[in-house]
């Protein structure tokens, strides 16, 4: 168990590690970022960084001799990294977790595998397997990157034949995976946290809403039953247990319509603290960040109570120069990453907006 005083590593310097490294402070706890962008907003938030490549040894050497656990804030670690920290000091989640997750086929397998279902996928290596893909699966299907790939990236909606032509190669000629189409009714997420102990906790489940593939809201309550929320959250929880996890995973779902019997799928997983539980910043005693902390520092776990009904709205881009609207509003949380350069599509900042926790 750490503490207070000790020294926590994030490995990555974007606006998760900063909040990570926020909710760090408020226990005591220092935290170190380790990140190759000099421009982080994470460093704006962290008495320690270091600004280095990830496969540079001398760099994590030097980052390890100053921290007494690691832990990360984006899924995609080069292996090297994880390998020569791991060798030296804890690094948390484990690195059985990011194989799993790094690789959407091997994740898709890991589901089954714990018996949570998923919509129909198939490996794709080239041109040709998309095509007997596609004829296995039917249209309309999506196309995946196995690694590297989110809010869209990697990716290819296939609805017709014709769709299919040079698919291979504007995805990169890169190892794919293809998914079929599922006609589902809504997009929720379980965020789950689990610690060292074996104690496991989940969060109410939100549910989400994309803009060009991006995040935009999350709503809870979801507009879901009792059971299927109990059922999201076993899954959740299931996930954290069968991964032997420590800190905060996600785990995004699919609820497809009543006709179905099977209404939850999985969709993917992201082991770390998610975008879909920002709202728990605002509406719970303990958000998801002061929990990933606690898990990876050897803390019991807090509640996961909720003491209001909450919209977290994404600030993408431009969003962010309304902020005077939302600093006047007695209802809205305003939170600006401290990005400085503004662009399409980046995720600039959030605001959750509470209202009176709905009696059921």
């Amino acid at each position: 168990m750490l503490q207070p005083g000790e020294t926590i590593g994030i490995l990555g310097g974007g606006q998760l590690g900063r909040m990570m490294a926020l909710a760090a402070a408020k226990l005591g706890l220092k935290t170190h970022i380790y990140c190759p962008d000099a421009n982080s907003p994470a460093f704006d938030v962290t008495p320690y960084k270091t600004v280095a490549d990830y496969e540079d040894e001398a760099a994590l050497e030097a980052f390890a001799q100053t921290v007494s656990v690691v832990t990360y804030e984006f899924e995609n670690i080069p292996a090297l990294a994880v390998e020569f920290l791991k060798a030296r000091l804890p690094v948390l989640p484990n690195d059985n977790v990011l194989k799993v997750s790094q690789d959407r086929l091997t994740e898709k397998n890991f589901f089954h595998s714990i018996g949570i279902p998923t919509a129909g996928f198939e490996a794709v290596d080239s041109q040709e397997d998309l095509v007997k893909a596609t004829e296995n699966l039917g249209l309309p299907a999506l196309l995946k990157t196995r690694r590297f790939g989110y809010d869209g990236k990697g990716q290819k909606f296939l609805r017709a034949p014709e769709d299919l032509h040079n698919a291979f190669a504007e995805i990169g000629n890169q190892p794919a995976i293809l998914e079929a189409f599922v006609p589902f009714e809504r997009e929720i997420s379980v965020i789950a946290a689990r610690n060292a102990q074996g104690q496991v906790i989940s969060y109410d489940i939100a549910e989400n809403v994309h803009e060009n593939q991006i995040l935009k809201t999350t709503t809870v309550p979801a507009a879901i039953s009792e059971t299927i929320a109990h059922q999201a959250r076993q899954i959740g929880e299931k996930v954290a247990s069968e991964l032997d996890y420590v800190g905060v995973l996600a785990v995004e779902l699919f609820l497809l319509p009543d006709s179905f019997d099977q209404r939850l799928v999985a969709n993917e997983m992201a082991p770390r603290v998610h975008n879909s539980g920002h709202w728990t910043e605002a509406a719970c005693l303990i958000s998801q960040f002061e929990q990933h902390i606690r898990a990876v520092a050897g803390w019991p776990l807090g509640t996961s109570q909720r003491h209001s009904d909450v919209v977290m709205t994404n600030l993408i881009g431009n969003d962010i120069n309304d902020r005077q609207i939302f600093l006047e509003s007695g209802k809205t949380a305003y939170h600006s990453y401290g990005k400085g350069e503004t662009r399409d599509g980046r995720k600039m900042g959030h605001i959750n907006v509470l209202s009176p926790k709905s009696q059921v």
